[in-house]
């Protein structure tokens, strides 16, 4: 998903920010090293932090239905993630920089997201937005300076760019056959059974002798109520529910 999300940035930078004018376009982390080695113009996007926006965390789960609108499946939401870039142009002289990055913000300032045409691989075949912010002020807990001090190089002007991509998780959970019967009622005697002992409505006093049974207490089987669901080929859930006799006065 990472390098589907680079190939969309190259595609958008050199379409709207710096179409026709010959400067290279790269990922790498702007050390001393790499900035030594340069020698042509270059537009440098650095990944500094992946971390997951926790914001736009959905948990409702995406339903496929059949042709009979019927649910077949039930797949996860995608989680989102913010990516953020370091944006930096390399030249020989501070001028040209300052004119670069000021063709990047511009191509960026006109777009809320990435355009559609210019998704690459899995973020194409999703079709969901992929939101994008530039130069806003960092978060709390990051500092430019200290990147730049972990990077080994000196503070140059730089852009922070921050698009949320949507991660699917591609798990699928299959759905059980769907009920196709009403559910039928068959009231009876279910047969065997102990007789229920009558109940008080209140507690018995202690040492207290129980009381006497009565004599009419109906057997549970005669009271007994079955609710089955389902056929022989794909039989459903049994309910037997059992009346109590009349409680004693």
């Amino acid at each position: 998903m990472i390098d589907d999300l680079d190939e969309s940035l190259r595609k958008v930078i050199l379409e709207y920010g710096l179409n026709g004018s010959g400067v290279e376009l790269a990922f790498d982390a702007p050390t001393k090293e790499w900035a030594a080695r340069r020698n042509v113009p270059t537009v440098d996007l650095y990944l500094y932090d992946i971390r997951e926006d926790l914001d736009r965390r959905d948990v409702v789960y995406r339903r496929t239905l059949d042709e009979n609108g019927r649910v077949v499946d039930r797949r996860p939401p995608p989680r989102r993630f913010a990516l953020s870039y370091l944006v930096t142009a390399w030249t020989k002289r501070p001028e040209d920089e300052h004119r670069l990055l000021a063709r990047v913000l511009g191509c960026f300032l006109r777009l809320e997201s990435l355009p559609d045409d210019m998704l690459e691989g899995a973020l194409k075949q999703q079709g969901l937005p992929v939101p994008l912010k530039i130069a806003l002020p960092p978060a709390e807990d990051r500092s430019i300076s200290d990147l730049w001090t972990a990077l080994g190089g000196e503070l140059k002007p730089s852009l922070d760019l921050v698009l949320v991509v949507p991660f699917d998780l591609a798990r699928v959970e299959t759905a059980g056959p769907p009920v196709l019967e009403e559910p039928r009622v068959r009231i009876g005697p279910a047969g065997g059974g102990e007789p229920a002992q009558p109940r008080g409505r209140g507690r018995r006093a202690r040492g207290a002798a129980a009381a006497p049974a009565p004599e009419s207490v109906p057997a549970p089987s005669a009271l007994d109520e079955t609710v089955e669901a389902g056929t022989k080929k794909q039989p459903g859930r049994t309910l037997r529910l059992r009346s109590l006799p009349p409680a004693d006065e």
